[in-house]
């Protein structure tokens, strides 16, 4: 038999020991199962068991590696930062300014209509016709032929001025 240990031989074996009898292996029996039995889970022979472990006293040793791990892992991310806003200042810029253009397009437009209003306004009342209605209400007439005086740019006298009417 393959499975017996290489010590016992023939000639140290026990009396009464038949090794053909050794070898020869009862016939397997099926047990009888009950019909409607349903079969056994796997692992249905393990237990868990839940111990619990308290951890609040102690005190987790600093490892001077990961500091320095930590402040790459941060450079890093700046330096990513500082990369994606680079790329995207571009995009974001001229988005920027054409807000800034529809903006003061939009005002452009807002005082090109306030400027033809208050050049309608200009016209309304420099008209003849409302100075006239002016003058009457404030007993204003044309003038008369001699009062009317022009004065020369060229000769600084003051004659004029002390002139009576």
């Amino acid at each position: 038999m393959a499975t017996l240990p290489a010590f016992m031989r023939k000639s140290e074996a026990p009396e009464g020991f038949n090794h053909r009898e050794a070898t020869v292996r009862p016939a397997p029996m099926r047990p009888v199962r009950d019909r409607y039995e349903l079969r056994a889970l796997p692992h249905e022979d393990v237990y868990f068991f839940a111990k619990k472990i308290d951890n609040s006293r102690l005190v987790r040793d600093s490892d001077p590696r990961a500091r320095g791990a930590c402040w790459s892992a941060i450079g890093a991310a700046c330096l990513a930062v500082a990369l994606l806003t680079g790329v995207a200042f571009p995009n974001v810029a001229s988005t920027v300014a054409g807000y800034q253009l529809e903006h003061l397009r939009g005002e452009e437009r807002r005082l090109i209509d306030e400027r033809r209003n208050l050049e309608l306004q200009e016209a309304e009342l420099l008209s003849p016709e409302r100075l006239e209605k002016l003058a009457k209400n404030q007993n204003l007439v044309t003038p008369q032929s001699g009062q009317v005086v022009h004065l020369d740019a060229d000769k600084p006298d003051s004659s004029v001025a002390m002139m009576k009417q």
